[in-house]
């Protein structure tokens, strides 16, 4: 049986993207971003976007993402590190990426 307590777990079991409520209160998907080509050093990069739901939660009204989070030698090895952090960790991902953000200044 697969845990779907891990991000990988719960996208095999339940064919979605987990939500979760933001520490700003609304509502975020979250979603693997992979590197198509290797950096510099050779290794491809991985983090998490998460897509911010409108109150309806009927379309996206934004997103934030975190920082790379996962190095690997390839995108399976990266992906692979991205799949094993539990949902804890992801939503302590998501409350710091909300926080970087609302301390970024505003442009315009």
């Amino acid at each position: 049986m697969t845990d779907d307590t891990t991000l990988g777990g719960y996208f095999r079991i339940h064919s979605r993207a987990p939500a979760f409520e933001g520490a700003d209160g609304s509502a975020y998907s979250v979603a693997v971003y992979m590197d198509e080509d290797p950096g510099p050093d050779g290794r491809f990069g991985g983090a998490l976007v998460f897509v911010r739901w409108s109150a309806a939660g009927d379309q996206p009204e934004g997103h934030v993402e975190t920082d790379y989070l996962a190095y690997g030698q390839s995108v399976k090895e990266a992906e692979e590190q991205l799949n094993a952090l539990t949902l804890h960790q992801v939503k302590e991902e998501l409350d710091r990426s909300i926080q970087r953000a609302a301390e970024r200044p505003a442009w315009g």
